[in-house]
């Protein structure tokens, strides 16, 4: 259900016929897992979470860099030598206090996938490498 607060949060949201207060509150019941906290995670996290999913997990195992900034939005100066999770967490949980945002601070690998994708029902496949790209594909 949602709160006062959410509703007028969503308002634009729940006048579109297709989404309504019903849809709302099934974003808000939904979990997300997005891969990857670079160039194509950060604008897809920033997105899932004002729309109002109730839970987005994060999953990298990297740190904010320099070279990362002109892209990954997520991340500012103010977080060199951050991890990439952590920082993502503060960002989001700024834009969208009623998210609930995890953290993976992981390498997904053929080891871990299922426990952790199990946990979702939708994942986001931003990562920059093929292995697990195939481990996300095969998994999902």
């Amino acid at each position: 259900m949602l709160t006062f607060e959410e509703e007028g949060r969503y308002a634009r949201n729940i006048v579109i016929p297709e989404i309504g207060k019903e849809g709302q509150e099934k974003l808000k019941s939904s979990k997300v897992l997005i891969i990857g906290a670079g160039g194509l995670g950060s604008p897809s996290a920033m997105y899932l979470t004002c729309s109002g999913i109730g839970t987005i997990g994060i999953m990298d195992e990297d740190t904010v860099t320099t070279s990362n900034l002109n892209r990954q939005i997520l991340h500012g100066s103010d977080r060199l030598g951050m991890k990439k999770v952590e920082s993502a967490q503060y960002t989001l949980k700024w834009l969208n206090p009623h998210v609930k945002v995890l953290t993976h601070d992981i390498r997904l690998r053929r080891r871990n996938a299922e426990r952790i994708i199990s946990e979702y029902d939708l994942v986001v496949d931003a990562v920059d490498n093929m292995e697990t790209r195939y481990v996300v594909n095969d998994i999902c």
